[in-house]
């Protein structure tokens, strides 16, 4: 069989809708290629698992086959999330149980069409960034079997760097679905908190978890992300998105990074984390070093502090039988005991005032760019200081859930020895898409290998699909870059798109008696095609921009030269009786040219 190991989402798709009637076969084939001795996995699905999925599926397929866009795909599920049928063991035998349904997120998965194939290797109970804190064995790094994986999604991130599924579900709590994608080299999304369910989920800190998304590429991380999340009433901690939040980067992004990296002494760390930098620069990023001080203390709370206790609260009584359970999983866990309520109280007190500041540091800067982590260590050395070491690779990752971040993950220059050496983008809750819509350009730039596959994808332009969570604006005068009222954009968090050009029938004028000057656009049978700007505003400050909007104009619908319709700029017809036709000079900003207007 022709081998299908480091292939995304397309290539399965595409594969796949070639032979529907193939999938079994093709994903039992695939399923018998892998090693018997992996330890990324914990559990691998039957023949008939496979078998009553698929069946599932194809029984509707034929007649709404759009219902499903990720037919026979095959994914896993790190074992801390419920797969109906399947044992969940979170990495500790004596917790095991059987699941009576699938996690929400699953559940949409395969609703969508895709398989799950297996269940993956953690650290226990999700506690640990390392990938080496379980009684299944220590992943091993795909790129040097003497490094560790990272964790806790040690298995999840394995399984997607080796290509044998093209998506994965972690969580994170603490960095779990950032640190093994860093050194894994593939994309780790961690979707802003209440975004994908947590119903269905063994949870580590359940004011602090997150399912998170594995991935080769920015846009199957995406995209599946939209595919398993929103709102459910069944989780008390999920979330509406507000859409108040951009939903692209601009250009020329403002990133904030730490003004002092810590590397522990990791020169190569340090290295390619400024390689990195170079290479942010050379796509145009501007970089502000920021004092970091902040976010190292909202992330020491996590573990040092009442927080863990959160973990206590749920392993529960199983903390009495310390045999079985990882003796350091378990001496971090039992540690809680040692917090009172008056503690947690005040944690929380601390915390709300430490994001509060974090916030409003990050409001000054598009996104804020750390290194995924700040070192990487083999196995060996995580077996003499389990702790410390644990520790150190928090450092970057730690503070986000409790600052109430979105983070995605991605791959960066290699470090000189061979291992990889990611980057996260950091920003406020639900700025998940505008992250991914850097993230898209920053692997377009670098042409980095598909995890450990070898694989290198060359020229693929792609995009992003168009967001629910924003309006394209057409804007043809004082909007336009650089003009007088283009701050009532920019406030609201638009972002500059494209220049485009309406259709051939629309009509000019320089109207009269306005402050600051404004054109009237209007479609006529006979007309010309007249310069404009895109812009994508957040859906839900579309309507206080809408109310600033004096007469004569209003909103209503344009079409382009390529045929797209958007939202646009209109003008009342009474209003062109005193004005002047300027379409001759094609747009606003030729007019103003023409006037010697002081700004253009």
């Amino acid at each position: 069989m022709t081998s299908i190991i480091g292939y995304t989402l397309k290539f399965w798709q595409n594969k796949i809708q070639k032979d529907t009637a193939a999938i079994l076969t093709l994903l039992q084939q695939h399923l018998n290629s892998f090693l018997p001795d992996d330890n990324a996995w914990i559990y691998l699905a039957t023949p008939k698992q496979l078998q009553d999925q698929i069946d599932k599926v194809l029984a509707d397929y034929q007649h709404n086959p759009d219902a499903y866009p990720l037919l026979g795909v095959p994914f896993a599920v790190k074992d801390n999330i419920d797969v109906a049928g399947w044992p969940t063991t979170a990495a500790c035998p004596a917790f095991e149980y059987i699941a009576d349904e699938d996690a929400t997120a699953v559940a949409k998965l395969k609703a969508a069409g895709a398989i799950v194939v297996g269940k993956t290797n953690m650290d226990q109970f999700a506690t640990g960034l390392v990938g080496t804190r379980s009684p299944f064995g220590a992943v091993k790094n795909s790129f040097n079997a003497d490094y560790i994986s990272g964790g806790s999604s040690s298995g999840s991130a394995s399984v997607v760097a080796r290509g044998l599924v093209p998506f994965a579900l972690g969580t994170d709590t603490a960095g779990s679905g950032r640190v093994p994608a860093g050194f894994n080299n593939i994309v780790g999304l961690k979707p802003t908190k209440g975004w994908l369910s947590r119903k269905g989920v063994v949870p580590a800190c359940l004011l602090n978890d997150t399912l998170s998304v594995f991935a080769l590429t920015v846009e199957d991380a995406l995209k599946i992300a939209e595919i398993a999340g929103g709102f459910d009433e069944n989780d008390a901690y999920s979330r509406i998105n507000p859409a108040t939040a951009p939903t692209t980067l601009p250009e020329h992004p403002c990133f904030a990074i730490p003004e002092n990296p810590e590397f522990y002494n990791d020169s190569l760390a340090e290295a390619a984390w400024l390689n990195a930098l170079d290479e942010l620069r050379e796509l145009g990023a501007t970089l502000k070093p920021i004092d970091f001080s902040l976010f190292k203390q909202l992330a020491d709370q996590l573990y040092q502090g009442a927080w863990v206790a959160e973990r206590t609260a749920i392993v529960g009584n199983l903390l009495d039988y310390p045999e079985k359970m990882d003796p350091t999983v378990h001496q971090i866990i039992a540690n809680g005991k040692n917090y009172s309520a008056v503690d947690a109280f005040k944690a929380e007190y601390l915390r709300a005032e430490l994001a509060r500041k974090i916030q409003q540091t990050l409001a000054k800067f598009d996104a804020l760019v750390v290194p995924t982590a700040p070192t990487v260590r083999t196995i060996e050395e995580i077996k003499q200081e389990p702790i410390r070491y644990n520790t150190e690779l928090g450092t970057y990752t730690n503070f986000t859930n409790l600052a109430d971040l979105s983070a995605l993950a991605l791959p960066a220059p290699f470090r000189t020895d061979g291992l990889p050496a990611g980057i996260t983008l950091l920003a406020p809750a639900w700025h998940d898409r505008a992250l991914a819509s850097f993230g898209l350009r920053w692997k377009q730039h670098l042409v980095l290998p598909l995890g450990a596959t070898g694989k290198i994808v060359y020229g693929a332009k792609t995009e992003l699909p168009d967001s629910k969570q924003n309006v394209r604006l057409a804007v043809v005068g004082a909007h336009l870059r650089g003009m007088p009222l283009n701050y009532q954009l920019t406030e609201r968090k638009a972002v500059f798109v494209e220049a485009a050009q309406t259709a051939h029938c629309y009509r000019l004028y320089a109207l009269a008696g306005t402050q600051p000057p404004k054109p009237g656009l209007v479609r006529d049978i006979e007309g010309a095609t007249i310069c404009v700007e895109l812009w994508d505003i957040p859906l839900s400050r579309f309507g206080e921009f809408v109310a600033e909007i004096p007469p004569p104009l209003g909103i209503g619908s344009m079409e382009l030269e390529d045929g797209r319709w958007v939202k646009g700029f209109i003008c009342e017809p009474a209003a062109l009786k005193s004005a002047i036709e300027i379409t001759e000079f094609g747009g606003w900003r030729n007019w103003l040219i023409s006037q010697g207007a002081a700004y253009v």
